[in-house]
């Protein structure tokens, strides 16, 4: 896989059991290139290390005035030089190739995830937290990945030389291929320290993201109440926090460095010292003390790989294991689509709290407790976030059918939807039917206001169309996001379409005309809103009171006012104290404000 070949068309089944196994998955699937990086990591190290060699040839043959010895001595030198140009330009461009590859299949993977678990994941997972593994994570996993064939190509290349330098010249020989290894494993004893210091440093930058993201995203309601400075403070806080981490991580990793720059200098002098005498002794040659001498020297560059391996490793590590943790994320009901992906027709039932949706009607839920509401709106969409009974479309149940079949089926609109930045043009490019026309979805919803705001507020548009919108849609108010999601919803013209509290930031009149609206529009189509909005309750073919997670009452509106107590205590708002005596004065006020609204709508 080449970095111009991305996206994967099938990022593969990671094996997601812990991090070093997530690692060595993505090793296995990188094996081809891999082997590419080490070939060109063998020519690089292996013609850096030759040059000791070549030199020591040159400075023997000037010893010995032998013309050809020196010319041998160019030659190979300039061989070295060409293999070591070479290897590194390619080494360098396969690392980097691994590095790319590995972090993009990895934002494949949590992109994948995602997508499959929906809504249910920021439940499981704080959403601050997977940005941090989508974002930071990747880049740390990758850099172990692209690490690992150079280190391994640096390894095999100090072994090489060890073995040449005991057969070239044993005396110096055996302290360095003695000497080397200690170097190597010096900071062994370190690296824990410095692993627990590395996490904990990324576990204070994981709430300081979250806490910004938070924070950000409630900004609004934080100058509404006048709580910037006090959230801006826990921000300063844990950024403090992070900032004395990270110091307290560079300083273990300092450490290791400075003993990586001193053993080696140690071990420089040791063999100086030591070659210096047996040159004196007649037992070698000028030459091979400069070739052993700049051997030694010249392996300190690829000593350098073992540190950095230990540190990628270090930090892609907790890296991989939280990357893991998100992938081994599961539906809780997961059949891996046992049935045809045929998209199926007919009544919406959930068994567990006996609510029916006829096909082809408008069906209102009326539900006291609103987190029950979104869990059962969720449920129905086949995102149900525990273990239960699955919810039947036409007698099919929606935990059988392929996922994508499932969600072509059902659409659920949640209470706090989200719009993405872009143009209004990409926020309503979603997939449709053909059935319904944007035109046709914004009129449905009363998006007039809002297309003439966008126009107003854009600096070059003059078609709606084209005007951004913001992230998140926060240039917009509450009951401004909810039309425009609302009409994206009415777009794609699902089977059945859930929504939840569509218009619960709209004025009143304005949700008359959109529940007359989304009433026709969605004709002969199956649509359940859960609401305790009066208006679209009015508008509803039924209405299905829950209480205490089951359907107690099915009827039309105005019927269960007068004849449901509980439902009337939910609609109108009631106390227990003010239903008894005054149950009659609050229907009478909910049927004369619908009668109105309905002359002004």
């Amino acid at each position: 896989m080449q970095i111009q070949d991305l996206p994967y068309p099938d990022p593969g089944v990671p094996d997601a059991r812990s991090g070093p196994r997530f690692l060595w998955w993505l090793f296995r699937n990188q094996l081809g290139c891999q082997l590419k990086s080490l070939a060109w990591g063998l020519l690089h190290f292996a013609s850096v290390a030759a040059l000791p060699f070549c030199v020591g040839v040159a400075v023997q043959a000037v010893v010995d005035r032998s013309g050809t010895g020196l010319a041998l001595a160019g030659g190979l030198l300039a061989l070295a030089c060409v293999g070591n140009a070479v290897g590194d330009t390619f080494l360098h461009r396969t690392a980097i190739t691994n590095w790319i590859t590995a972090a993009a299949r990895v934002q494949q993977l949590l992109a994948r995830k995602a997508a499959h678990l929906g809504s249910a994941l920021t439940r499981r997972v704080a959403a601050g937290e997977v940005v941090a593994v989508s974002t930071g994570d990747v880049e740390k996993i990758g850099w172990f990945v692209e690490a690992l064939s150079r280190f391994t190509a640096a390894l095999v290349t100090i072994v090489l030389v060890c073995a040449g330098l005991l057969v070239y010249q044993p005396a110096l020989g055996v302290v360095v291929a003695v000497g080397l290894p200690a170097l190597a494993l010096a900071v062994l004893p370190l690296l824990p320290r410095a692993t627990r210091r590395a996490d904990t440093q990324r576990e204070k930058a994981g709430r300081a993201t979250e806490l910004a993201s938070d924070t950000v995203a409630g900004l609004r309601v934080l100058r509404g109440i006048g709580g910037e400075e006090l959230f801006l403070d826990r921000y300063r806080s844990a950024s403090q926090e992070v900032r004395h981490a990270a110091v307290r991580s560079a300083r273990m990793w300092s450490l290791i460095s400075a003993i990586q720059v001193l053993l080696p200098g140690l071990l420089l002098i040791a063999v100086v010292w030591y070659g210096v005498r047996l040159a004196r002794e007649g037992r070698i040659t000028v030459g091979e003390l400069v070739t052993v001498y700049s051997s030694v020297m010249v392996l300190t560059y690829p000593l350098r790989h073992f540190e950095e391996i230990a540190m990628a490793y270090s930090f892609s590590r907790p890296s991989a294991k939280r990357a893991a943790g998100v992938l081994s994320l599961r539906r809780p009901t997961d059949t891996a689509g046992s049935r045809a992906a045929d998209v199926p027709s007919g009544d919406l039932y959930d068994p567990e709290t006996g609510l029916l949706a006829p096909a082809g009607r408008l069906t209102a839920v009326v539900c006291g407790d609103p987190d029950a509401a979104g869990l059962l709106a969720e449920r129905l969409g086949g995102h149900p976030s525990q273990e239960g009974t699955s919810v039947l479309l036409g007698g099919v149940p929606l935990d059988e059918l392929p996922l994508d079949s499932a969600r072509t089926a059902v659409l659920v609109q949640d209470k706090d939807p989200v719009l993405l930045s872009g143009t209004l043009r990409d926020l309503l490019d979603v997939p449709a039917s053909g059935a319904v026309q944007p035109d046709q979805a914004l009129a449905a919803a009363q998006c007039d206001d809002v297309l003439a705001a966008l126009v107003q507020g854009s600096l070059d548009a003059t078609d709606p169309m084209d005007a951004r919108i913001t992230e998140r849609g926060r240039s917009l108010s509450g009951g401004q996001r909810q039309r425009l999601a609302l009409a994206r919803s009415l777009i794609t013209d699902p089977e059945a379409l859930v929504l939840d509290e569509p218009t619960s930031a709209v004025d009143s009149h304005t949700e008359a005309r959109i529940a007359q609206g989304v009433r026709e529009l969605r004709e002969g189509r199956t649509t359940v809103v859960f609401t305790s909005s009066p208006l679209l309750l009015d508008r509803a073919d039924r209405v299905v009171f829950l209480h205490d997670g089951e359907a107690v009452a099915v009827g039309a509106h105005r019927e269960l006012v007068r004849t449901e107590p509980r439902y009337r205590a939910v609609v109108t708002r009631e106390t227990d104290d003010e239903a008894a005596p005054n149950g009659s004065v609050a229907l009478n006020d909910v049927l004369h404000e619908l009668e109105e609204i309905e002359e002004k709508a």
